[in-house]
């Protein structure tokens, strides 16, 4: 009989235990939460390497602006032609025109830069920030992060010369490495993207020919500061106009 009451008086405490432990699991859980958000809200501290790479990088890139573009895409005067010289374009952005997603695919860019400046016959490498040169961006309708693998011919002495060569690859914003974009070109992995022959062709695009190209993207870049509200306006006061 006292190991029967005995009995019943530990049930309900083992009963308040058993409702417990979900509860410290609970507390357990929401404190790692916790944890998790603080430590993605402090950015970590960029360590040296990245930051070594990253100066190696800047020395050798060209900053590509709507006014030095055409004069930086060139061929080096010095060769001699027949000759092709080939650009690596890296299109980036910050919070506005990458949503801020666009420091993976940086860090990618910088490391591969910094590995195929060192190897013979690297291309040449610039880099177009769509949050400083909106306009050109919209000229060529690219977004970031993205690669445009440029080749361009070297005109023959009778000025005559095969048309530049463009390829349009975008990248993963999340999951983009140094090795992936080191070997679009040492294992000519460019060549797997087609080549871009439309409207937005930087060089011989129908926008281009017809200097159309920076209106356009004014146009564009216009648009693209409205608020999402204005052209719903615009369109109920022109069908109203039109009834």
């Amino acid at each position: 009989m006292r190991f029967s009451s005995a009995l019943l008086l530990a049930l309900p405490a083992l009963a308040l235990a058993e409702d417990q432990v979900p509860i410290l699991d609970k507390v357990k859980g929401y404190l790692n939460m916790a944890k998790d958000a603080i430590s993605s809200a402090v950015p970590a501290a960029p360590s040296p390497l990245d930051a070594g790479v990253a100066k190696v990088a800047s020395k050798v890139q060209h900053s590509l602006t709507t006014e030095n573009w055409k004069q930086v895409l060139t061929v080096d005067p010095t060769a001699s032609a027949p000759t092709t010289q080939d650009w690596m374009v890296f299109i980036t952005g910050g919070n506005v025109t990458c949503y801020g997603f666009c420091g993976n695919a940086s860090k990618a860019w910088n490391e591969s830069v910094a590995a195929l400046s060192a190897t013979p016959k690297a291309p040449n490498f610039a880099v177009l920030d769509c949050e400083s040169q909106p306009i050109l961006c919209n000229s060529w309708y690219a977004g970031p992060p993205s690669i445009y693998y440029m080749q361009i011919p070297k005109p023959l002495a009778d000025q005559s010369a095969p048309l530049p060569t463009v390829r349009f690859i975008p990248l993963n914003r999340t999951s983009v490495t140094g090795p992936q974009l080191t070997k679009l070109v040492t294992n000519k992995e460019y060549e797997n993207t087609a080549p871009y022959e439309g409207p937005w062709h930087p060089f011989t695009g129908l926008l281009q020919q017809y200097n159309l190209a920076i209106p356009v993207g004014y146009v564009l870049w216009g648009f693209s500061k409205m608020p999402s509200w204005l052209p719903m306006i615009l369109i109920s006061f022109m069908s109203r106009s039109f009834m």
